[in-house]
């Protein structure tokens, strides 16, 4: 999960509460940007500017049916968050 300097601190800073949001509604099922709207309760804007943190952080990915999921990064990201 840790490149050289990244940190589950790190992570934290650079998502922030939008960033972690966005993650746990991908987690929860939410599969495309009106699903994360719902589940997270995030305005389409913010979900619209984190999306490609979370990609370029190799958080989330799209399958071939071209929804979000969640990395094996994200996974355990996520995992270290609910401890």
């Amino acid at each position: 999960m840790h490149k050289k300097g990244e940190s589950l601190e790190d992570l934290k800073y650079l998502l922030g509460f939008m960033g972690i949001e966005i993650l746990y509604a991908i987690s929860k099922g939410a599969k495309d940007f009106e699903t994360i709207k719902l589940f997270s309760g995030l305005p389409l804007s913010c979900i619209k500017g984190r999306i490609p943190v979370l990609f370029d952080l190799n958080l989330i990915s799209k399958n071939n049916y071209n929804e979000y999921c969640l990395t094996s990064k994200g996974i355990k990201f996520k995992n270290r968050m609910l401890k």
